[in-house]
């Protein structure tokens, strides 16, 4: 976990500090006038769809375990609105750098919701490893069913701290409800 830490420490400090360094160093040096305005403007067209792409990641997983539980709706509803909002400002400005980017944090936006409203009401799988480490799916009945199951004191204790998702298959005892 400190390791994790760390390396992500050095991530952060890497692209905040050295890439920006970077990108600001090359294009004050080698690029004038118009041509260092288009450079900077791509760069940062990039970056943005960058941030836009981001949550797509999540589609896979959202599709394979037919549970939007991984996708939180406000983070796709606002990333919507956001690339809106943005599209129109770089617009009204004429500013394609600000706008182009954001036609498509639009349609990312709008393809997450989507995919939102087809599996909001699925059942949810839970992602267990296996002893070969791969991973397997074991559907769970959604919300709307009344049916649980009994779970073993180390298991208990380990959902509540947030390691669930390293417990083996073994370990879960079944009640009467679920077999």
């Amino acid at each position: 976990q400190f390791a994790l830490q760390i390396y992500t420490t050095k991530l952060v400090i890497f692209f905040n500090i050295v890439a920006l360094g970077l990108i600001i160093l090359v294009t004050l040096v080698f690029f004038k006038g118009h041509l260092r305005v288009s450079i900077v403007g791509w760069i940062c067209a990039i970056f943005s769809v960058c941030v836009f792409a981001a949550p797509l990641s999540i589609i896979r997983l959202v599709i394979k375990t037919k549970s939007v539980e991984y996708m939180p709706f406000p983070l796709s509803f606002f990333l919507t609105l956001c690339a809106i909002t943005w599209f129109l400002y770089g617009f009204s400005l004429k500013d394609f750098y600000i706008a182009t980017p954001n036609i498509l944090g639009f349609s990312f936006g709008i393809t997450q919701m989507i995919l939102y409203l087809v599996y909001r009401g699925e059942t949810k799988a839970l992602i267990l490893p296996d002893s070969n480490n791969k991973v397997q799916l074991e559907q769970f009945p959604n919300a709307n069913n009344v049916q649980q199951s009994t779970v073993n004191q180390n298991q208990e204790g380990a959902m509540n701290y947030g390691v669930a998702g390293m417990i083996s298959n073994s370990q879960v005892v079944p009640s009467e409800l679920n077999v």
